[in-house]
């Protein structure tokens, strides 16, 4: 994409920036899929900047933001900062050392499981924000708020980049809020 086409898109909507850089990847990660890549989005200053900005107004009145392996991790970060508040690493399974706390899942593609410290890291009462990029059936959204509040943290809201509602992910995560930037 070029500088001008991001140019033109910015100037309409947070989503005509994500649109604009978006890479689109047919058959991935199986036949029949249409991959929606955001890494040139967040490789882009303009498209991290808008996308940061906006995850943040949504994120607004956290105590902590927690970050989803992997792209999470980035955008989470990057909001945290943007908010003055921390930043908590939601991990996949076997990634942190002992003790932690785990949930399995189902996703789209088989079986998974998210940990976080058990120690270290008081979420009790604390209002804790989920960004990801991409809300899709809503397994790991739905595996992460089940993780924090196991945990003791409030989760009023989930922010993510692009949201695929044709697989339901909104209504396997109510009554949790979803914060969408777009949907595709």
């Amino acid at each position: 994409m070029d500088a001008q086409a991001v140019t033109e898109a910015s100037n309409d909507s947070v989503a005509g920036v994500i649109a604009a850089l978006t890479r689109e990847v047919a058959d991935f990660p199986e036949p029949g899929i249409q991959f929606k890549d955001l890494t040139p989005v967040l490789a882009d200053h303009r498209g991290l900047a808008v996308v940061t900005e906006a995850l943040a107004t949504i994120a607004e009145g956290a105590d902590l933001v927690a970050g989803i392996d992997a792209r999470g991790f980035l955008l989470g970060g990057a909001v945290a900062h943007r908010l003055g508040v921390g930043v908590l690493a939601i991990r996949k399974g076997g990634k942190l050392p002992p003790p932690v706390h785990r949930q399995s899942y189902t996703l789209e593609y088989g079986n998974a499981t998210l940990e976080i410290p058990a120690e270290g890291i008081e979420l009790a009462g604390r209002r804790v924000v989920i960004i990801d990029d991409v809300l899709a059936t809503g397994g790991t959204v739905a595996a992460a708020r089940d993780l924090l509040e196991a945990a003791g943290a409030q989760v009023p809201v989930a922010a993510v980049v692009l949201e695929l509602p044709a697989l339901g992910g909104r209504a396997r995560v109510a009554p949790l809020a979803v914060g969408s930037l777009t949907v595709a």
